[in-house]
């Protein structure tokens, strides 16, 4: 409860001083936007960069990154207009959202695939022996039950049918606290967690990467409303963005991408992000189209539970006439 004051009372504060104009930038000051990001991993990487090299600053914008607790509380501000976009993924909560009213569209997709792996106790060999434990997500419905619910499908597992227990934890940082702990019996993770795990003597049960299961990874969310009355602003973001990604692509750039990638994360030492780093220039792509298909697939698997879910089409999801624009202007 605290915690969500304490949000509510940030996001406030940002939006007394970071009206964004509805079309050109504002001649005495940068336009100040705000970012919300549920995920604590490496797939943050392009906004640590971003804001750390002077991407946004470049664009004439005053970005404020912001983490929240997870996934329905970024929605929640966005739809009460407390941020501008949501750096985020085709999760329960997101599809819920939209399917209840939101007028949320994609605008990019930044890592188009399901990443990270699945960490266990070193006792658990198999998916089978998933059956009847315990399994630590943020929150129900957001990106690591999504993430957890597709590998689960992957491998033919029904939580219900196969008495398997979520657990809410925390974000990844606090989840693989819980692992090392043995409060909970596994969980994804993404790569810089795993490892640390991993070195630990736990199992990475599956690099999902590795599955090939299509899916809308990270992605950069708006209102419709929101970059229909401010196309500039989103251009402007997604400029910044593209220059991240090809910064992070840049071998020569490995120790700076590091270094933003430790700040961020808050590890103890910038060596602890080396596994991070290692998989995020695996994740990215110049190219940030959304992922249609692999929207897809997230309705395909939530319409058995939620009727108005099974209703969205993924093609009404996306709005990509910005990367189109960058494309065309040879930005990638």
């Amino acid at each position: 409860m605290m915690r969500d004051q304490t949000i509510t009372l940030v996001f406030g504060f940002f939006l007394l001083f970071s009206s964004v104009p509805a079309s050109s930038k504002a001649a005495s000051a940068p336009t100040r936007v705000v970012i919300t990001f549920g995920s604590f991993s490496e797939r943050e990487s392009a906004l640590f960069v971003a804001q750390d090299q002077g991407f946004f600053r470049k664009y004439d914008l005053d970005a404020k990154l912001i983490h929240v607790r997870s996934g329905p509380v970024a929605l929640s501000a966005l739809s009460a207009g407390e941020s501008h976009f949501y750096n985020g993924s085709a999760t329960g909560s997101t599809l819920g959202a939209i399917a209840g009213g939101l007028d949320a569209v994609f605008i990019a997709g930044l890592i188009n695939k399901l990443t990270g792996a699945f960490v266990v106790n070193p006792v658990i060999k198999t998916p089978a022996d998933l059956k009847g434990k315990n399994i630590g997500v943020q929150s129900m419905g957001g990106g690591i039950w999504m993430f957890t619910m597709l590998a689960f499908d992957h491998w033919g597992l029904d939580p219900k049918r196969d008495n398997i227990r979520f657990r809410v934890i925390g974000d990844e940082a606090v989840i693989a606290q819980a692992l090392a702990t043995q409060v909970i019996d596994g969980s994804y993770l993404g790569y810089t967690f795993a490892s640390i795990l991993e070195r630990q003597g736990f199992r990475v049960l599956a690099d999902l990467a590795k599955l090939g299961i299509p899916y809308q990874g990270t992605g950069i969310i708006a209102r419709r409303s929101f970059v229909n009355a401010s196309p500039d602003v989103a251009e402007r973001v997604l400029s910044a963005l593209v220059e991240a990604i090809a910064f992070i692509l840049e071998p020569n750039n490995k120790a700076a991408v590091m270094r933003s990638l430790a700040k961020g994360l808050r590890l103890p030492r910038v060596e602890d992000a080396a596994e991070g780093y290692e998989r995020a220039i695996t994740l990215y792509e110049r190219r940030i189209y959304p992922n249609v298909d692999g929207i897809r697939n997230t309705i395909r698997l939530l319409a058995t539970v939620n009727e108005k879910i099974r209703r969205l089409k993924a093609e009404d999801l996306v709005d990509d006439r910005f990367v189109k624009k960058l494309e065309q202007e040879g930005r990638f």
